[in-house]
């Protein structure tokens, strides 16, 4: 007995000794710093952004299709008869949530890159506007932070001016998806809800439309600064129709978030690129960005580089119901016109050299 209970004794100090000593090998491992957790909250507010714009809709759509063959199969049918009464409310104004635009998560997204937005003229309050936004990149990235969080003080910058942004049309057909949008102030980039927009909601309204589009994401790359935007007159009749005065935005750095396989004109993967850019309103394009892990390792991430946008002058424009072909053409020229302004003063400012020009297709 006398064994048996020395034995114990000698196990129990045995192990409390390794209890101490485990717990003196937790304590000696520094904590992570005030950096280092701020950069863990930026990672994760991307994060969930990226996945969010990527595969809410799909996963949400899916789920709802699954849902439909169990016992839970009410849950969609109510959605889908809630979606068909609701059908055009994204382009009758929306559903816009003001508080979401003041989520801490936009502020770690905003200071991932960082994104900073820069004014260069006043926009008045009676007026509305057609800001465009120039390169669209791969995802957009200083749009959404500057025309839809409320991350870099769009409406302290421009006081009595609320932003908007407009998107594909498709998407606002995604479950779910919709709703997300609609609440953060997105809308389709069609007419109908643009002029809605410019027509319904009186004065102070500017209306960012990403005018190179799917077209544009297929050249994005770094180094290369080429907009799709000769032939895009659309925006410029519905400013002429609704007496909105034009803004051009530039954000530098977009194009060098993501490294993007570019394959030449001609080729069969780029003709493959177009003909789902006209089926589907967007090319799929082979990118890739940082790792979750590592911002050494490949994966969808985009990389943290400086997003400047440069909100340009805006360009006067009077209210003509039946704009003829050569006043588009003239206004639409006076953009471009300012567009160059605002890039060959502000290039060098922001990353670019002297040398480098704006490529209009």
């Amino acid at each position: 007995m006398k064994t048996i209970i020395a034995a114990c004794s000698q196990n129990l100090s045995g192990s409390r000794a390794s209890i101490q000593t485990a717990l003196r090998t937790l304590l000696a491992v520094p904590w992570p710093s005030k950096r280092d957790i701020g950069s863990a909250l930026q990672l994760l507010a991307v994060l969930q952004w990226v996945l969010s714009f990527l595969l809410l809709g799909i996963v949400s759509l899916l789920l709802l299709i699954y849902l439909l063959f169990t016992s839970l199969w009410l849950i969609p049918v109510l959605y889908l008869a809630w979606i068909i009464f609701d059908w055009d409310t994204p382009e009758k104004g929306g559903r816009r949530l003001s508080c979401l635009r003041r989520w801490t998560v936009w502020k770690h997204f905003r200071d991932y890159f960082p994104v900073k937005l820069v004014k260069t003229h006043d926009l008045s309050p009676s007026h509305n506007y057609i800001i465009g936004s120039h390169p669209h990149g791969i995802l957009c990235v200083g749009a959404f932070c500057n025309f839809i969080t409320g991350s870099t003080g769009f409406e302290e910058l421009f006081p009595g001016i609320r932003s908007f942004l407009t998107t594909l049309a498709g998407n606002f057909r995604l479950p779910v998806f919709r709703e997300y949008l609609m609440s953060g102030g997105l809308f389709p980039v069609t007419r109908r809800a643009i002029g809605y927009l410019l027509s319904q909601k009186g004065t102070g309204n500017a209306v960012a439309i990403v005018i190179g589009g799917a077209a544009e994401s297929l050249s994005c790359r770094p180094g290369v600064t080429t907009l799709i935007l000769k032939n895009r007159k659309g925006f410029v009749r519905m400013a002429l129709r609704h007496g909105a005065f034009l803004v051009p935005s530039f954000s530098f750095g977009e194009n060098d978030l993501f490294r993007q396989v570019v394959f030449e004109e001609g080729s069969w993967m780029r003709s493959i690129q177009r003909r789902f850019q006209k089926m589907i309103g967007f090319a799929p394009c082979l990118f890739y960005g940082r790792g979750l892990t590592s911002c050494r390792s490949r994966g969808f991430l985009p990389y943290a580089r400086p997003i400047t946008t440069v909100v340009g002058e805006p360009v006067a424009v009077p209210k003509v119901e039946n704009p003829s072909r050569e006043l588009v053409d003239r206004y639409h020229g006076l953009y471009i016109r300012a567009l160059l302004k605002l890039f060959n003063e502000n290039k060098t400012k922001y990353g670019l050299s002297e040398s480098d020009e704006l490529h209009i297709l």
